[in-house]
């Protein structure tokens, strides 16, 4: 029964969230409203306000499914990277850019990331900071993997140059959030030509 119980519960979160998803994509985020989330996901408002205190928390909820599919996803790459440096952080950066507006519009990226900013120290804000923390120290493990492999330069510090690839990437996504004509196509041609310095810099001689 508790089997069953918790598949019931993890099925009432997941509709709530396509559901905020969908409603703040359709609405805005401050013209969706609590009881048209609740009407879409087929539960009562008491049942979203059992598991979220206000339209903030469903947004990091959703931003934190977002974040655990590509986190998930990206664990294949960094287990069996492709054989060379550049193609190997673009493939794992791809699953994080690609990813970035099945559940979320800029709009509520750029909500997310002001709430994330103006406050930090609130569960949103620490929710948030500990997603980025992950997709960092992911990327730090992919460059850690390919120099296991020897594709990258065995003098290289590890950590230091997977923060830059990361916060380079994310520092192109807020530019990307921030304008809405530019495509992800756009993201990624302007993140391949901005990696290709650093893939320079950190891969082995024949790597």
């Amino acid at each position: 029964m508790s089997g069953l119980r918790e598949r019931q519960r993890a099925d009432r979160h997941r509709r709530i969230l396509e559901a905020g998803a969908s409603l703040f994509r359709q609405s805005g985020y401050e013209g969706a409203k609590i009881e048209a989330i609740a009407a879409d996901a087929g539960v009562s408002v008491g049942t979203i306000y059992n598991y979220y205190r206000n339209k903030g928390d469903i947004l990091v909820a959703i931003v934190s499914m977002e974040v655990n599919e590509v986190l998930n996803a990206g664990r294949g790459v960094v287990a069996m990277p492709p054989a060379n440096v550049a193609d190997a952080i673009d493939t794992l950066i791809g699953i994080y850019i690609d990813h970035a507006l099945i559940y979320l519009s800029k709009e509520m990226w750029r909500q997310a990331m002001a709430t994330s900013t103006q406050q930090p120290d609130s569960p949103f804000g620490k929710t948030y900071t500990g997603l980025d923390r992950g997709l960092a120290d992911q990327t730090c493990e992919l460059v850690e993997r390919l120099r296991a492999l020897g594709l990258v330069r065995p003098d290289m510090d590890i950590r230091s140059a997977g923060q830059i690839i990361f916060n380079n990437m994310n520092m192109m996504f807020i530019e990307f959030v921030k304008d809405d004509a530019m495509t992800l196509g756009d993201l990624r041609t302007a993140i391949r030509r901005q990696n290709k310095v650093l893939v320079d810099a950190i891969a082995a001689r024949d790597g």
